[in-house]
């Protein structure tokens, strides 16, 4: 189907609703629900046969870590709620009592779920020649080899730790992962409670030579079952599990902390200690030992979480073996910009050439790197100002901007110290930057700064030029290899005052004035979205064209999800690509029978964001008003955090996130979700002629990152009405 074909088709017919459902909270979707909506989502794609075998096996992994972290965040959150007698509703009318019961229920069928498909993916890798060994399975040679790995590779990580009145229960950390035994003393028959902590720093699943060509692994928890002779010399086991536990891991931080990096150092190792939100054990576990264990972590029966299978399904990760390129995605290198090319790789002269907008993976996430590092070593290069909200461990961002500093040049650096389970990482970095000679500020308390800017500042000849990095995701090389993000590469004078403003709002707190290209959240970005869509209405009434495109990760705010429910009621066509979480129901009677939502799911992780209003022309249209954004239509990202969005002017530009981004994703029938008015989903039916957005992306390049070779042979799935 082609992105013109997809917006000709007609609208499935919309269903009718009490009025109660149009005008009260029925009208939005419960936000944990739709998450939890959205890891279904990425579980079917383990299940979906287009997918090598290996990258599904990722699928399951992937779906399980996230599963870990909507416990530790988002469900301690309402169970604070509902343990403090907490009764206020959602936007959608349920009480945190009531989504807590409803998010139980949804995620053990998820968890089970999970089980089924690890089981069957299981038969499947050990097809092609994957094996999971049990104990009963292994070789003499095998145990051999597996005893002198236990003694050099794990015994001295190991602290076997006995239960009794003089060694109470140990202190278990977040996503901390044990064996509980039931041992007895064989001389005498004594009995012996024991834990022992399994390190996270050793492999899940130990590998095992290769035999006959196949490659094969043994659970961690089954070679130390094996070896417990030597953990507990003189004892012998009769009965043991596994169990794992997940902690609240939110922060709080005191609003008035004359430290902020201290006082985050300290929020730290309290999450470390946060009470238990969940328990996961192995089923038929000896029941004294499922007692004690319950009781000394103080949680309730309702918070364990019984399983026949794998616990850590997140750990399968491990398995995703780099050498049988047959079950992997095949191999995607991206692409250098012709114009960086064109230029030597000199990125401020194809930079000042004209604006360039890079769609990574699909252009390389380097020319970003790039730009600093030629920053760093420019002579002629005065200032640097870099937002750093998640980065790698070894950030060559970071060093970078080390290097600048350490060389003279001016160099700010904005780090956010809250970004969750990130905050460690930054404070690490901060304290690099601030030894290096950098100016490092932490930005506002009550808001995370989200946004994502760098610029440069160049003295070429008597002036002082600034070529600005507007960007919709985090300055991390390695997420950047999966996350489909937008850079945008700009000289233009009017966005470096613009980027300079925010700066200096951040770090001096002075609410910036006269943005000509930008709108920041939390002051002007949501009643910039809002005024737009309202316009499209104001069209519409007129019998004006009146479309909009938007393509974002989550939409729970209410006021954004009122103002489509007006547009579409005034006849305003909208299509919306919303990855995750969207608590607007699409397809309902007199509410919103001209809006249309579907969920891209596949290879890449979708997460840049986009807003394309016809502006009386329609869609797509060289008329049309174009943003990107760092932020998400959530409350958070609008009332609560440091946010840009880019109103683009660069008429290339516009074409590419237009006809080329935005009408790609729409087109996508290979990796698409379409949401039905009861916030469930439907995968879009494939046949022998689907379309995929990303091997789209992958096959052609950005039409602005096109050099002397010019954009006229890159396809363009959209073409303008005027």
């Amino acid at each position: 189907m082609s992105p013109a074909d997809f917006l000709k088709s007609p609208l499935p017919a919309p269903i009718d609703v009490p009025e109660t459902h149009r005008t009260g909270p029925k009208r939005f979707g419960n936000r944990e629900l739709s998450w939890l909506g959205f890891n279904w989502r990425v579980l079917d794609e383990a299940r979906n046969p287009r997918v090598p075998l290996l990258e599904r096996l990722r699928f399951v992994s992937i779906s399980a870590t996230n599963l870990d972290e909507f416990y530790t965040v988002r469900v301690a959150g309402l169970r604070e709620l509902a343990r403090k007698g907490v009764t206020t509703p959602a936007a959608d009318g349920l009480t945190p009592h009531e989504q807590l019961r409803l998010i139980d229920k949804d995620a053990r069928k998820l968890m089970q779920a999970q089980q089924t498909v690890w089981n069957q993916l299981k038969r499947e890798i050990e097809a092609e020649g994957i094996q999971i060994l049990s104990p009963s399975k292994l070789t003499k040679a095998d145990k051999g080899h597996l005893a002198e790995y236990f003694l050099q590779g794990v015994f001295p990580m190991l602290s076997p730790l006995a239960i009794d009145p003089a060694h109470p229960f140990p202190f278990i950390a977040n996503t901390g992962f044990c064996l509980a035994l039931q041992l007895e003393r064989k001389k005498d028959g004594r009995p012996l409670r024991a834990i022992l902590p399994i390190p996270a720093q050793t492999n899940r699943f130990v590998p095992l030579p290769d035999r006959n060509g196949n490659k094969r692994f043994l659970p961690l928890e089954d070679l130390l079952v094996m070896h417990i002779d030597q953990l507990f010399p003189g004892y012998a086991p009769t009965g043991s599990c596994t169990f794992r536990v997940l902690r609240d891991s939110d922060l709080e931080v005191e609003e008035e902390a004359e430290d902020l990096v201290r006082e985050f150092e300290v929020a730290l190792k309290r999450r470390r200690r946060g009470e238990v939100v969940r328990l996961k054990m192995s089923a038929g576990a000896p029941e004294d030992l499922r007692r004690v264990i319950v009781s000394e972590l103080d949680i309730t029966e309702a918070e364990v979480v019984e399983v026949r299978g794998l616990i850590g399904v997140g750990d399968l990760s491990e398995l995703v073996v780099d050498d049988r390129p047959d079950l992997l995605w095949p191999a995607f290198a991206p692409r250098v910009p012709e114009r960086v090319q064109d230029h030597d790789g000199d990125m401020f002269a194809a930079i000042k050439q004209k604006d360039m907008l890079l769609h990574h993976p699909y252009e390389t996430f380097d020319m970003v790197v790039r730009f600093l590092q030629q920053a760093a070593r420019d002579p002629d290069v005065v200032a640097i100002k870099q937002t750093l909200y998640r980065t790698s461990k070894n950030s060559p961002i970071v060093e970078a901007l080390c290097e600048a500093a350490e060389d003279g040049k001016s160099v700010t650096a904005l780090v956010e110290l809250k970004a969750r389970f990130d905050e460690a990482a930054n404070i690490r970095q901060s304290r690099r930057l601030e030894r290096s000679g950098a100016h490092v500020t932490y930005g506002f308390i009550n808001y995370k700064t989200h946004a994502k800017i760098s610029t440069v500042v160049r003295r070429e000849g008597d002036q002082l030029v600034t070529y600005t990095h507007y960007g919709t995701g985090n300055y991390h090389p390695i997420t950047a290899k999966i996350y489909t993000d937008l850079s945008f590469f700009t000289c233009d004078p009017a966005l470096g005052r613009d980027a300079t403003k925010v700066f200096n709002y951040v770090g001096g707190y002075a609410e910036p004035d006269g943005l000509e290209n930008l709108s920041i959240s939390p002051h002007s970005m949501k009643s910039t979205l809002i005024d737009c869509i309202r316009r499209e209405a104001e069209f519409a009434r007129n019998g004006r064209p009146a479309e909009i495109w938007g393509k974002v990760n989550s939409l729970i705010e209410p006021d954004m999800i009122d103002a489509f429910y007006e547009a579409s009621q005034a006849g305003v066509k909208i299509n919306l690509v919303i990855r995750g979480i969207c608590g607007l129901r699409p397809g309902i009677k007199g509410l919103s029978d001209n809006i249309r939502v579907k969920s891209v799911v596949g290879r890449y992780l979708e997460h840049s964001r986009i807003a394309c209003f016809g502006n009386g022309h329609g869609l797509p249209s060289k008329k049309a008003r174009v943003f990107f954004s760092s932020a998400d239509w959530m409350g958070r990202n609008l009332n609560r955090r440091v946010e840009t969005l880019i109103d683009v002017k660069n008429p290339t530009v516009k074409a590419q996130i237009v006809s080329q981004i935005m009408a790609a994703n729409l087109a996508d029938t290979e990796q698409s979700w379409v949401m039905n008015a009861d916030n469930s989903y439907t995968r879009h039916p494939v046949n022998g002629n689907g379309f995929n957005c990303h091997r789209f992306f992958m096959e052609n390049p950005s039409l602005s990152g096109r050099g002397s070779a010019g954009a006229a042979d890159v396809p363009k799935l959209a073409h303008s009405k005027d």
